[in-house]
């Protein structure tokens, strides 16, 4: 590909009042309003002062923006160009939505994740956004560093990763045929431990869930940061199952060694796993599993009495096999245990814990997106923008199933390449406006398909 040398492009001038270049804002508006962001906002958000005149419109100005792809404050800006102001009303400044987000309180933030909460129940009864007629949704929990540079930030310190940051933690959603949506998100201090706040945002994610018109069987499944009785107990608190990686502690150890040679049952994986410790795929284990007690050492009350499912793979480290000239002298294993009350047989529950880390693709998302950094120095500031970065997720998430069966797995990335980034023209006809978009564009019917969902149908001459 190279440039046209028919009718070379000489000059380039920015005076066109109608173009615009996020015509995909459209819909997903039109979506935010039937779900009602904005009256939400208006609602239950108290901020005080003059920053919280028109919270609903300051709100929606913030998604929108991350909805496109800004990642900072100045840029939100995007949203003020070409014929913006023809297609929408009360666009905020950059310097109000700064102001807005920096009178912040600790209380306003959970109001926020009221809306947050409410805003994606009124997504779900407008699109299908989770298969809420699957028999077993999964929630997961995990949470990630977010790198901050400089000193100006509040809360940044040193965590389990070495790197200076904030922590966020997450709490999604998902089913066998519907893609993950975020319900519930805590921002900590950088040095905060992982478990933290969790049993408290498990217990705010079921009840999302649950408002979401998920009525099935939910599986709570987390890594072993989350190996703790408040967690178990806020997941059984809510009649959820619990599938959580278990810490190698003694008791855990014991009871891997009480298995017998023989209650080993061997599988092989339809696609490889990469081992991180190993740094290399396995295909094959055997899985096992054996009654346990977590927690033995509390109260009798406190002890929880499950299934702990262990897999074993070979170790293949040379430094870990000891040989002479015939060859290994005996077999050397890593085991990998899992602590659940899932109903599932061994092997499916098994498998089912391994999708955990379906999760780690939103991360890899908000990081993409609203999450590249954390835009404010104010600790509270930033905790808003991570729940308003929820709410664009999620709204991105929408426009995507409604637009076709593709879309509703893909990424916010390619969501927001597809439909939402398309440049379009305002034109006006017989007292209607309407847009125009470039020919052949790949993901017409796609876009035209989100269009009508949100919309209607286009309107005719």
């Amino acid at each position: 590909m190279q440039l046209s040398h028919v009718d070379p492009v000489r000059s380039a001038v920015f005076d066109d009042p109608s173009l615009v270049s996020c015509a995909g804002l459209v819909p997903a508006l039109a979506l935010a309003r039937r779900a009602g962001l904005t009256e939400l906002a208006d609602r239950y958000l108290s901020v005080a002062g003059g920053a919280g005149v028109a919270a609903g419109a300051k709100v929606a100005s913030v998604v929108a923006g991350m909805v496109v792809g800004v990642d900072s404050i100045a840029d939100l800006d995007l949203l003020r160009h070409g014929g913006m102001s023809r297609l929408f009303a009360e666009v905020r400044a950059p310097s109000t939505l700064g102001t807005f987000l920096r009178a912040f309180r600790f209380g306003h933030v959970r109001q926020l994740d009221a809306v947050g909460a409410r805003f994606l129940a009124g997504l779900a009864r407008h699109a299908p956004l989770i298969a809420t007629c699957e028999p077993v949704a999964y929630l997961d929990v995990d949470d990630t560093v977010r790198a901050t540079f400089g000193y100006a930030k509040q809360g940044a310190g040193y965590g389990y990763t070495g790197v200076k940051g904030l922590n966020a933690l997450l709490a999604t959603v998902s089913t066998a045929s519907s893609a993950p949506v975020i319900v519930a998100t805590r921002l900590r201090t950088g040095s905060a431990n992982s478990a933290r706040g969790a049993a408290r945002l498990v217990a705010d994610a079921i009840k999302t869930t649950r408002s979401c018109g998920v009525n099935g069987q939910l599986v709570l499944r987390a890594d072993s940061a989350y190996y703790g009785r408040d967690v178990i107990a806020a997941a059984r608190r809510h009649k959820t199952c619990f599938s959580i990686t278990a810490r190698k502690d003694r008791a855990v150890i014991a009871a891997i060694v009480s298995i017998p040679e023989h209650g080993w049952t061997p599988i092989h994986y339809p696609r490889a796993v990469f081992d991180e410790q190993l740094g290399q795929w396995v295909s094959d284990a055997e899985v096992a599993e054996v009654p346990f007690t977590a927690f033995a050492s509390r109260p009798a009350a406190q002890r929880v009495t499950a299934r702990l499912i262990v897999r074993r793979v070979r170790d293949a480290n040379p430094d870990h096999v000891a040989r002479n000239a015939q060859g290994e002298l005996f077999p050397v294993w890593r085991h990998h245990a899992v602590f659940t009350d899932s109903p599932l047989p061994m092997l499916a529950a098994e498998a089912d814990h391994r999708r955990h880390a379906i999760i780690e693709q939103v991360i890899a998302d908000l990081k993409a997106g609203p999450l590249a950094h954390l835009p404010s120095g104010n600790f509270m500031a930033n905790s808003a923008w991570l729940v308003l970065a929820a709410i664009a997720f999620n709204l991105t998430r929408t426009a995507g199933a409604l637009a076709s069966i593709f879309h509703a797995k893909a990424t916010t990335a390619t969501i927001r390449a597809q439909l939402i980034n398309v440049a379009a023209r305002i034109t006006r006809s017989a007292r209607r406006s309407c847009l125009r978009l470039p020919t052949a564009w790949p993901w017409a019917a796609a876009w035209q398909q989100l269009f009508t969902a949100a919309i209607g149908p286009p309107a005719t001459a």
